[in-house]
C-alpha cells in the first residue's frame, strides 16, 4: 500500500510539471545572424491572384505591365484598368483586357502566370489597377506612368537579397520604400533568392515586397543564384525567372529578359547578363551607348566589373565591358554578388586621385544578411562590411544625388554627380552620418557559443 501511495504522488507530481511547463510560455532562443526565426512559408497557389508584380515591356511613359500568380483553376485571367479617381467611382469605368498565361509546375503545385501589357497609356497620369478572374479580384492598386518632360525623379537600387529573404530582407525593402514612396521604380542586381528552383524562396521574395512590387516597377537582372543546370550541365537560367518578370524584349535575342535596356525619362538604364556569353554583349552594349539620345547612363549587372576584394575578380567584365564603360562615359555602374559595399571609381587607382574624380562610378552593394570581408582593393572609396544597405539615386537635370542608407536609416554614403558637356561627369562627395567605415571589427557581432 505504502509503495502504490508513493508511485501515485510521483505521478502526480509529473502531471503538475508537465501541465505547468505547458502553461508556461516557452523560452526563446537567441538567433545567429543569419539563421531564419519563420518556418518554410505555405507557396500553394489558389485561384486568388498573388505575387502580383509590375515591370515594363515598353515605354514607361504610355505603357505598364503586371504580372500574377493563380491555380490552374482559372480559366479567364484578366486584368482591369481605370483612371485613378479620389470618388470610389472610379470603378465602374474600368475596362477589362484579357491575360496571357504561362503554365509553371513546382514542388508547390501547377502555378498558372498570367500578364498584361496596358498600353496606349497617357504619360504622367495616376491609373488604378486590379486583377483577377471575375470572381476572386485582388485589391485595387496604383501606378503613375512617367513624363515625357525632363522632371526630378528618384529610384532604389538593391543589392544581393538571396538569404533569410523574408526574415531579414524584409525590413531592407520596407525601410527603403518609407524613406522614398514616390520611388519610380526599384532596381534589382540579382541573387534575389538562394536556391533557383526552390518556389518557397520566390514567396518569401514576393512576400517580403508584398504592395511594393505591386505599386512600383521592378528593373532585374538575373545573378548566378537565378542559374542552374540543365541535362548537360549547361547554364540555364530558372524557370520562374521568364513566368513572373516580363521584362523588354529589345536585346540579344538569345537572351530574352536578360539583356535588355529601360529608357526612362532622361535616363537610359542598360540590364546586362554577367554569368555568361560577354563577348557578344559587348558588341551589342557599344551599339546601346553608341546611339543613346539620354542624358545619363546607368549599366546594371550582377558579378562585378570592379570586385570587392582580391581573389573575385571578374577578368572576362574587366576585359570586355569596362574598356566600353569608360570609352562611353558611362555614368553609375550598379552591381551586385560580393556581399559587402564598395563604391569609387576605376580611375582612382591612379597616383593623383583628385584628378580623376570622374565617372564611371562603379557600386557593390547588399541588401540581404550574407556578408563577406571587404578586400583592399585600390580602387574603392567607401566600403562597408556586415551591412544592410539600400541606395537611393535621384535624377535632377544635370545633377543625380546617390545616397546608400543602412537598414537603421543612417546615411553611409553620398555624392552627386554632375553633367559637363562632352564630358564625363564629375564627383563631389557629400557628407554622411558616420565618416567611419563600418567593419567586421566596428560592428554587432554575431554571439559566440
Amino acid at each position: 500500500m505504502g509503495h502504490m501511495r508513493m508511485k501515485l504522488f510521483v505521478l502526480n507530481i509529473f502531471n503538475l510539471l508537465w501541465i505547468s511547463a505547458w502553461l508556461l510560455p516557452l523560452p526563446v532562443q537567441a538567433q545567429k545572424p543569419g539563421k531564419t526565426e519563420i518556418k518554410r512559408v505555405n507557396a500553394t497557389p489558389g485561384p486568388r491572384p498573388d505575387r502580383i508584380i509590375l515591370t515594363w515591356q515598353t515605354d514607361p511613359t504610355t505603357s505598364q505591365t503586371v504580372t500574377w500568380r493563380t491555380d490552374n483553376s482559372v480559366t479567364t485571367p484578366k486584368a482591369e484598368i481605370a483612371l485613378a479617381d479620389a470618388s470610389a467611382n472610379f470603378a465602374n469605368y474600368a475596362k477589362a483586357l484579357p491575360a496571357q498565361t504561362e503554365p509553371l509546375k513546382t514542388q508547390s503545385g501547377e502555378a498558372l502566370y498570367h500578364s498584361v501589357n496596358f498600353s496606349s497609356l497617357s504619360p504622367n497620369t495616376l491609373y488604378a489597377y486590379r486583377v483577377g478572374d471575375g470572381t476572386y479580384w485582388s485589391e485595387w492598386f496604383q501606378f503613375r506612368t512617367a513624363s515625357q518632360e525632363p522632371e526630378p525623379f528618384s529610384f532604389i537600387y538593391f543589392g544581393d537579397v538571396q538569404n533569410q529573404v523574408l526574415s531579414q530582407w524584409s525590413r531592407v525593402i520596407r525601410a527603403a520604400y518609407a524613406e522614398m514612396p514616390k520611388a519610380k521604380f526599384m532596381l534589382y542586381v540579382g541573387d534575389l533568392i538562394n536556391h533557383p528552383e526552390d518556389d518557397t524562396e520566390w514567396q518569401e521574395w514576393f512576400t517580403a515586397g508584398s504592395f511594393i512590387h505591386a505599386t512600383i516597377p521592378s528593373i532585374l537582372v538575373a545573378g548566378n543564384h537565378e542559374y542552374t543546370r540543365n541535362a548537360v550541365y549547361l547554364p540555364r537560367i530558372t524557370r520562374h525567372w521568364a513566368a513572373q518578370f516580363n521584362l523588354p524584349d529589345n536585346g540579344i535575342k538569345s537572351e530574352p529578359d536578360l539583356v535588355y535596356y529601360t529608357d526612362y525619362q532622361d535616363l537610359r538604364i542598360i540590364s546586362l547578363n554577367s554569368y555568361w556569353k560577354v563577348p557578344a554583349q559587348a558588341k551589342w552594349l557599344e551599339e546601346i551607348l553608341k546611339n543613346n539620345p539620354k542624358k545619363w547612363t546607368v549599366v546594371t549587372c550582377h558579378y562585378p566589373v570592379q570586385s570587392t576584394a582580391i581573389g573575385r575578380e571578374n577578368e572576362n567584365l574587366l576585359k570586355h565591358w569596362q574598356p566600353i564603360l569608360d570609352k562611353y562615359k558611362v555614368d553609375l555602374v550598379l552591381q551586385g554578388h560580393d556581399h559587402t559595399y564598395a563604391r569609387g571609381t576605376s580611375s582612382s587607382a591612379k597616383e593623383n586621385k583628385e584628378e580623376f574624380k570622374t565617372a564611371p562610378v562603379y557600386v557593390v552593394s547588399i541588401s540581404g544578411p550574407k556578408m563577406y570581408t571587404l578586400g583592399n582593393k585600390e580602387w574603392i572609396g567607401r566600403g562597408a562590411e556586415n551591412t544592410q544597405l539600400y541606395q537611393i539615386i535621384t535624377i535632377e537635370q544635370d545633377k543625380l544625388i546617390y545616397k546608400s542608407i543602412t537598414t537603421t536609416g543612417e546615411l553611409y554614403d553620398a555624392f552627386e554627380l554632375h553633367k559637363q558637356q562632352g564630358e564625363a561627369a564629375r564627383v563631389t562627395e557629400l557628407k554622411t552620418t558616420n565618416k567611419a567605415e563600418r567593419r567586421f571589427t566596428n560592428t554587432l557581432k554575431a554571439p559566440t557559443k
